[in-house]
């Protein structure tokens, strides 16, 4: 059985922590970049992509600092993943570091980055950043 692999990418966002809280903690502001619609019951977040539904469990939720989920296939699997976002604001040039923690099958790891860079893309779109 192949594994998977954790990772983490690091944006720097001229915006701020409101704007990015607004669009990374709540389904609303999840649903104008990251997929067309999210509907949460009780800890199980439904993402959807175009009738596509893939589930996940919020593992930890601090707005304003971090929001983490487990897709709901690889617990079932038994894999230790998540997929998530934390960020801070650097003192110094005011600026926001957003940290996309991810996970892919072995081998499909380049494939994965790509996809997270093209999501920040359009949330960077989205807030202007």
């Amino acid at each position: 059985m192949a594994g998977k692999i954790n990772f983490e990418l690091e944006f720097i966002l001229q915006t701020s922590p409101k704007v990015l809280n607004n669009a990374l903690f709540t389904p609303s502001g999840l649903a104008d970049w990251f997929c067309d619609d999210v509907n949460v019951k009780e800890d199980i977040y439904s993402f959807d992509w175009d009738g596509y539904i893939e589930e996940a469990r919020l593992l930890s939720n601090k707005p304003g600092h971090h929001i983490r989920w487990q897709w709901i296939e690889d617990e079932e699997e038994g894999y230790d993943t998540h997929f998530g976002f934390k960020f801070q604001t650097d003192p110094l040039t005011n600026a926001v570091i957003l940290t996309v923690s991810g996970s892919a099958d072995e081998g499909e790891e380049n494939e994965a980055k790509a996809l997270w860079e093209q999501h920040i893309n359009d949330l960077k779109r989205l807030i202007g950043a």
